[in-house]
C-alpha cells in the first residue's frame, strides 16, 4: 500500500512540475528571433523533481515535458527541410534536450553540501539542454547563420556556439541562482523523498 501511495504521489508531484515547467516556459524573459528564450526559471521544476526522487523520475518527469514541448512546437518542423533533419529536431531540440534536466540528481549526488550539489546539477543539466541545441544548430539549423551580418564568415559551428550560447547560458545562470535561492528558502522540498 505505501509503495503505491508513494508511486501516485510521485506521479502527481511529476505532472504538477511538467505544469509548472511548461507555464514557466512561457513567460520569456527574452527571446532570440529563430528560436530559443530566456524563461522564467522554466527548468527548476523539473530539476527539482529530480533532486526530490532521483534520476529514474526526474527523467520521466522531463521526457513527458520535452513531450508536451515538441507538440507545442510543432510548427517548428516545418522549418525542416527532409525527414531526417525532423527527427534530428525532435531529438535534439525537444526529447534529448529536455529530457536531460532529469540528470540533475545526478550531477548533485557526490557533492556534501546540498546546495553547491544542487547549483552543480543545475548547471550541469543546464549544459547538457545547450550542447543539444548547439549540435542542433550545428547540424540542423546553419543556414540561418547568413541572416546575421554579424555570423556571415563564421563556421556554422562558431555561429551555433554564439547563438544558443546567447540565452542559454542566461538561462542556465538564472537556473542555478533560481535554484539556490529556493533551496534556502525552502531547504526540505530539496529533499530526497
Amino acid at each position: 500500500m505505501t509503495a503505491r501511495y508513494s508511486r501516485t504521489r510521485k506521479l502527481v508531484e511529476g505532472a504538477l512540475m511538467i505544469a509548472m515547467s511548461t507555464v514557466l516556459s512561457m513567460i520569456p524573459l527574452f527571446k532570440m528571433p529563430y528560436g530559443g528564450s530566456v524563461t522564467l526559471l522554466s527548468m527548476l521544476p523539473l530539476i527539482l523533481m529530480s533532486c526530490r526522487h532521483g534520476a529514474k523520475w526526474g527523467l520521466f518527469t522531463a521526457f513527458v515535458h520535452g513531450v508536451l514541448q515538441l507538440l507545442l512546437g510543432l510548427e517548428n518542423l516545418t522549418y525542416c527541410a527532409t525527414i531526417w533533419s525532423q527527427i534530428g529536431c525532435i531529438l535534439l531540440d525537444y526529447l534529448l534536450a529536455f529530457t536531460a534536466l532529469g540528470l540533475a540528481s545526478t550531477f548533485a549526488r557526490p557533492f556534501r553540501s546540498r546546495v553547491l550539489g544542487l547549483a552543480v546539477g543545475a548547471f550541469g543539466v543546464c549544459f547538457l539542454r545547450f550542447v543539444c541545441s548547439f549540435l542542433s544548430g550545428w547540424l540542423l539549423w546553419g543556414s540561418y547563420k547568413d541572416s546575421y551580418a554579424w555570423a556571415e564568415d563564421l563556421p556554422v559551428w562558431l555561429y551555433s556556439l554564439i547563438y544558443n550560447g546567447s540565452y542559454m547560458l542566461p538561462e542556465a545562470l538564472l537556473t542555478v541562482l533560481g535554484a539556490v535561492l529556493l533551496y534556502k528558502a525552502m531547504p526540505k522540498q530539496f529533499q530526497a523523498q
